[in-house]
């Protein structure tokens, strides 16, 4: 940052009193501007029929990471909540109706200033389409799944725990709530 958005002042980096962090500051008009994390949510739609568990994922048109696979997903925006920008995001992304279930993961993602969250979703129909930020659209089986091609480390984390999760729905449990930092980047060849 640079400029002040309230006057359009230099502003400069420093710890303002009673402050334990370095924020930027205004000369001009005292402005602190304090920056924290985005929101990223999303939903797992997953669609069952004869005994078969599939879960949509989008093919990025966008980057970064495009031609990678994801879930639907995106940054919360303002004066909407969490499950209303999960269901927007799957709508805008994949062009799917949802009925979202319960939270399912909480993934701190600190070295890029953001938490994930994912919601578990059913499809309602098979009426979906790529969105303008997704190339392509799919179904896929556990088996299916592009893992090495898939667009970030919670997205993978997601996935996982998903289908972990899975296991234990078939020995008599549930869905269960994950929280975990992530701090591995996108890919082990990025330093």
């Amino acid at each position: 940052m640079k400029f002040c958005s309230e006057c359009a002042s230099p502003v400069s980096l420093s710890i303002p009193a009673g402050d334990n962090r370095p924020r930027y500051v205004c000369g001009n008009c005292a402005t602190i501007h304090y920056q924290n994390p985005k929101m990223v949510l999303g939903s797992i739609p997953v669609w069952e029929g004869d005994g078969e568990l599939k879960v949509l994922l989008c093919k990025r048109a966008i980057e970064p990471r495009h031609g990678f696979w994801t879930l639907p997903a995106g940054f919360m925006e303002n004066n909407e909540t969490t499950s209303e920008a999960a269901i927007r995001e799957t709508q805008e992304e994949a062009g799917a109706n949802i009925e979202l279930g319960k939270l399912f993961t909480l993934l701190n993602v600190a070295r890029v200033h953001q938490v994930h969250m994912f919601y578990l979703a059913t499809l309602l129909d098979l009426d979906f389409a790529p969105g303008e930020e997704s190339l392509e659209v799919q179904l896929f089986t556990e088996a299916e799944i592009p893992w090495d091609d898939l667009a970030f480390p919670t997205i993978r984390t997601t996935l996982e725990l998903f289908f972990a999760d899975r296991v234990k729905i078939r020995e008599g449990g549930s869905y269960g709530f994950h929280t975990q930092d992530i701090t591995r980047n996108m890919r082990s060849d990025l330093a």
